[in-house]
């Protein structure tokens, strides 16, 4: 079967190593991963370059970088130099300014993370963020990320539409966690769908962790995930 770039399969596995087995053991059914900010300190900057460079997979580095826009340009031109695909920061428009100055002259990706998808109105109560639902506020956070420069932007399935909608999501991506096959566990995320629901709302990529490295078969579930992209259910109705 051939892979599908519209799903990055996250290696949220404890490090470098295990990583690396589970790329070997999906083979060419997968050819986009993501890691994250979890195996930075296990050798997970190390996996991104091995994959992309002896493997020929993209990558997605999910950093959620948040601080001031000097920081923030500066550890993304360190970033940049390793010819990474995706790389997310915060969504707040001085973060994403700041890192489009550093990603300058690569072809690195940069998405503003709107809202995690593990989080609900309760806990954004709790983080003292503004009143509101919580749909909206990622909308609004799109829109502010995408008119401060965003390549894309990071949002659970239940809100690709809206955002696809916008104005300024013209010609940018949509990426979407929280994407779970019909039947799986849900983990921590509380905002998802399945992928045909996801990329017929509009997203270009999902991405899928656990349903998938914690299979007893993890090609055969990668390749079930890659069948539904291309069904019917997956079709956006202007297509």
């Amino acid at each position: 079967m051939t892979a599908d770039d519209r799903l990055i399969v996250a290696l949220d596995v404890p490090n470098a190593l295990e990583g690396l087995k589970l790329a070997e053991t999906l083979g060419d059914t997968v050819s986009f991963y993501k890691i994250g900010l979890g195996m930075l300190t296990t050798g997970g900057l190390a996996l991104a370059n091995e994959l992309k460079a002896e493997h020929g997979k993209r990558i997605f580095l999910d950093m959620k970088l948040f601080d001031i826009g000097a920081t923030v340009e500066a550890a993304v031109r360190g970033l940049a130099q390793f010819d990474l695909d995706f790389l997310t920061v915060h969504g707040d428009p001085h973060v994403v300014q700041a890192a489009k100055q550093g990603a300058a002259g690569s072809d690195m990706k940069i998405l503003g993370v709107t809202i995690l998808t593990s989080l609900d109105r309760e806990d954004l109560d709790g983080c003292l963020i503004k009143d509101g639902a919580v749909q909206d506020l990622v909308i609004e956070r799109a829109g502010l990320a995408l008119e401060a420069g965003a390549d894309g932007v990071i949002a659970s399935p239940q809100e690709a539409a809206l955002i696809r909608a916008l104005p300024q999501a013209q010609d940018r991506l949509i990426v979407t966690p929280g994407v779970r096959p019909a039947g799986a566990a849900l983990g921590d995320q509380k905002r998802v769908a399945t992928p045909a629901s996801a990329v017929r709302d509009g997203a270009d990529h999902i991405v899928v962790g656990r349903p998938v490295w914690t299979a007893a078969d993890p090609r055969a579930a990668a390749q079930a995930i890659v069948s539904e992209l291309s069904s019917a259910q997956a079709q956006r109705p202007n297509l």
